[in-house]
């Protein structure tokens, strides 16, 4: 073994020590946090609900549960009340989780996967390719995020999986610019230039050096990203471009809710509650999972 192979291999043993150190200092600062555990026991809430809906929900989403007392008060026996057509709004709020969070899982790992390997390649490699993968992320930054998203599905067509697809290429650009910024900052460190040293690939340093060291921004873009793409499938799902009937959503059932307001306030208000309160969660973790991994931004 080489001189510069023995510093390289010290080297990446030292970071890895340090990684693992940073990650448990991280975990302390996270326990600490009051608006971060308070986001936290939001969306535990919210995956618990969403993966037992069938156990939970005490009436299938679609049932017409009572038709003759459609637009019933919530009560002990229909706790949200009962919509225009007598079905269960408690029901229809559970199952209405599970297809935010799909969506939201699925389109947010779209974005992040697309979005953080283009900006590492953009980052890492020539120029003439960092300017012609960002100058097509600003392209898509030109757009309002819920504009372009309609404009994508008014191409794909209505449903559930286009909306996935659309809220997805809509949030890439964000991840693209973060791994971009990250790894301009990470490859001039030591250990990038040690493994450059003894002849490692390209592939093998962005793998194995470059994307541990950006990842804790990229964490926190995910959860924040979550958020703001359960917001956008509500908003593709009230224009009728998202979740389609008889599937139960949160948009859909505030699009219901605005048309049958005077008749039932809660078709509105316990859909709004629901969105509100799943953003307001994954907000808080995102601000605590941001002051847990880089505790400068908070006194910055």
């Amino acid at each position: 073994m080489t001189a510069a192979e023995v510093v390289s291999l010290r080297t990446e043993q030292d970071e890895k020590v340090k990684a693992t150190s940073l990650w448990r200092e991280a975990a302390r600062r996270f326990v600490r946090h009051p608006v971060g555990m308070a986001g936290a026991v939001l969306v535990t809430l919210l995956i618990f609900t969403a993966l037992a809906g069938p156990t939970l929900a005490p009436h299938d989403p679609n049932e017409f549960v009572d038709f003759a007392a459609r637009f019933a008060d919530p009560s002990r026996a229909y706790p949200m009340g009962l919509d225009d057509f007598g079905r269960d709004i408690f029901s229809r709020i559970i199952y209405g989780a599970r297809v935010s969070l799909r969506v939201g899982i699925i389109a947010v790992s779209i974005a992040a996967v697309i979005g953080t390997v283009l900006g590492m390649i953009a980052g890492f490699t020539n120029r003439l390719l960092d300017e012609i993968i960002m100058r097509l992320m600003d392209i898509l930054f030109a757009f309002p995020s819920i504009l372009l998203a309609i404009a994508i599905m008014a191409a794909l067509g209505k449903g559930v999986t286009n909306a996935m697809i659309a809220i997805g290429v809509v949030y890439i650009p964000i991840f693209a610019r973060i791994a971009r910024g990250a790894t301009l900052s990470v490859k001039e460190e030591d250990f990038i230039l040690a493994s450059r040293a003894i002849g490692a690939r390209d592939r093998h340093i962005l793998r194995a050096h470059i994307f541990p060291n950006i990842v804790s921004p990229i964490i926190v873009e995910v959860t924040l990203s979550l958020s703001f793409a359960i917001l956008a499938e509500a908003a593709l799902s009230f224009f009728g471009l998202g979740t389609q009937i008889p599937d139960p959503s949160w948009g859909r059932m505030l699009k219901e809710g605005q048309t049958f307001y005077q008749q039932s306030i809660w078709m509105s208000i316990f859909p709004g509650l629901a969105i509100m309160l799943t953003v307001m969660g994954f907000n808080f973790l995102g601000d605590g999972l941001r002051d847990a991994l880089d505790p400068k931004l908070k006194n910055g």
